[in-house]
């Protein structure tokens, strides 16, 4: 593939009805964050763009559970998501919201354009209709029996149990969630997107690759194919509802844009602020033919960004397609799936709280067990092992020891290279090693495989480690002391790399290390090349990471057995009682 100039890299919006957890960091905001942060350590035009996604049911929903308005909903949570991804490093170049003006003139207009081109169908069709507030119901206000698994509390659009998408129709015995009756069916009027119109399309671009430059995921594709195999259908655009863009047609009063439709319009929305912010023009990013558009995602976003998006953006012509969609998995905890409302997970902001100065922690921990390929999981145990046994115990011994050396042998200054190392075989295989470390690198993180990249860079870490101990240089400084010196100029270069190579996944730790060779320590030269000065002063020795303690840990896991107990006695109490005659 020929080098795209410029790169636009989205990430999922999230929902601004509840806070942040880490399942949503490891799929689809850590891995994005990591790859902008090389394009632009390597210098690329790389433009990275979020928000908030704020409409739909769901907001209007936990409206009703917090008795307040959608409006307060979304100010307050676009609020804790937008500080707790800035707290955690995520550095978008915008984080937007699906409610500002912009978006809903750039939706509509998106929508009026398809409309005049004839792309979409419209339709009338019985829904459900709640008699007791004289309202359409959108998919997640009807709630029933999932017809796959029996989950007496599916929604109309998807079984959280089992995972199927669904429609209302689907269920057994559905309710209203808000009058808490059974719903009538009325006729009602909408615009759908013809899928089925595609679906040649779509399978000889996605299945056969036919116009992509990158391989995709098998898990995408498998995904992908799945739905193709069943057959695409014709899919509303619309729905009967009071929060959200409104349709700009005659006629569509009460009526807006399906979310899944102006939600990924808000990635051009965002983008189009962004370059108001920025003296830039936007559309190169979008439609020109030289530009690379990757999504990051979880897997329950595949079908939209792969299938109906895309879709949307060929149906209008003037924008490009996605070059890839790494979709994760979804991350578990302690052996369930993770999720908010059921008070299994970890939050972001409640982690920052409870572990100030831990980010990188998190960060590295999400990364190591990224679901890339297939679903993970995260425990508390295996945090603390990674923490003290990996990032204590390899990467911030190393910098400890190559800085209290340095400081204790060449008065905290940067020493002098000693010639006579570059023909020492244990240096020429140090250095061989690092080259081969750092292609592996580069080459994971451009096919976005963090989990790899991140491994790649421990080992590089060890490799000074190794250094150290073959060379001894508190044994050598008795007989050599250029020569310790020397070494201690290996080490303290290879420190410098390392804060470098480390940024995309720890950028707090790395501006720490970059602080220990100097404020203004930007280090713009190659991997292994020479970047300090020699007699240049160094900061004082620290530790970058510091050992977490059982208890800590024993703390959280007895919540979460709080909240399975909690769960068990809620279930029991919940059988029926049979009575024996």
């Amino acid at each position: 593939m020929q080098e795209p100039k410029r790169y636009l890299i989205t990430s999922a919006l999230p929902y601004a009805n509840g806070p942040l957890h880490i399942g949503h960091i490891a799929g689809a905001y850590l891995p994005a964050d990591i790859y902008v942060r090389y394009l632009r350590r390597m210098g690329k035009d790389v433009v990275f763009i979020c928000g908030s996604d704020e409409h739909g049911a769901a907001i209007t929903i936990q409206a009703k559970k917090e008795q307040t308005t959608p409006e307060a909903i979304i100010n307050k949570y676009h609020a804790i998501i937008g500080k707790a991804f800035q707290d955690l490093g995520i550095s978008f170049d915008i984080y937007h919201r699906t409610s500002s003006p912009i978006h809903h003139e750039t939706s509509q207009a998106f929508f009026v354009q398809l409309y005049e081109k004839g792309v979409f169908e419209e339709r009338e069709s019985e829904q459900y209709y709640d008699e007791a507030y004289s309202q359409f119901l959108a998919d997640r206000y009807i709630m029933g029996t999932c017809p796959v698994c029996a989950n007496p509390q599916a929604y109309g659009d998807q079984c959280e149990k089992c995972g199927t998408s669904l429609s209302p129709t689907d269920l057994i015995n559905p309710v209203s969630t808000l009058s808490m009756q059974a719903p009538v069916k009325r006729k009602t009027k909408h615009w759908y997107l013809p899928l089925n119109n595609f679906q040649t399309w779509l399978e000889q671009w996605i299945i056969a690759g036919e116009g992509r430059t990158e391989d995709w995921k098998k898990n995408v594709l498998g995904q992908c194919a799945s739905w193709l195999k069943e057959g695409l259908h014709p899919r509303a655009i619309t729905r009967d509802l009071d929060w959200g863009v409104k349709v700009p047609l005659p006629g569509a009063e009460g009526k807006v844009l399906y979310v899944w439709l102006d939600a990924p319009i808000g990635y051009i929305s965002a983008t189009k602020q962004w370059a108001m912010d920025h003296g830039k023009d936007w559309k190169p990013y979008w439609q020109d033919a030289d530009s690379k558009l990757v999504h990051f995602i979880g897997k329950d976003n595949i079908v939209f960004h792969c299938l109906i998006f895309p879709c949307i953006l060929k149906s209008h012509g003037e924008y490009i397609l996605p070059t890839n969609v790494p979709a994760n998995e979804f991350m578990n905890l302690e052996g369930d799936k993770m999720s908010t409302s059921r008070n299994w997970s970890v939050q972001v902001h409640t982690y920052l709280e409870e572990f100030p100065g831990k980010e990188d922690v998190l960060r590295y921990v999400l990364c190591a067990n990224m679901p890339e390929t297939k679903d993970s999981e995260f425990t508390w145990k295996d945090f603390q092992a990674r923490n003290n046994n990996e990032l204590v115990a390899i990467f911030g011994n190393y910098a400890n020891r190559v800085m209290v050396l340095t400081q204790k042998f060449a008065a905290g200054r940067v020493p002098a290279f000693d010639k006579a190392l570059d023909s020492d075989k244990l240096v020429a295989d140090y250095r061989a090693q690092i080259d081969q470390l750092y292609a592996v690198y580069q080459q994971s993180i451009l096919a976005y495989r963090f989990r790899d990249a991140l491994m790649a860079f421990m080992d590089i870490v060890r490799l000074g480690n190794k250094l150290l101990t073959d060379f001894e240089p508190w044994k050598l400084i008795k007989t050599d002391e250029p020569k310790t010196l020397g070494i201690l100029r290996i080490c303290l270069e290879s420190l410098a790399d390392i804060a470098v190579l480390c940024e995309p996944f720890m950028p707090f730790s790395a501006q720490r290390l970059l602080g220990y060779f100097g404020a203004d320590a930007a280090f713009t030269g190659a991997i292994g090349e020479q970047k300090l000065v020699e007699g240049a002063n160094l900061g004082e020795p620290f530790y970058l990471f510091e050992k977490i303690e059982d208890a800590v840990i024993q703390t959280k896991l007895d919540a979460l057995e709080a909240v399975r107990l909690s769960r068990n006695q809620v279930a029991e109490q919940s059988k029926p009682v049979v009575v024996l005659t």
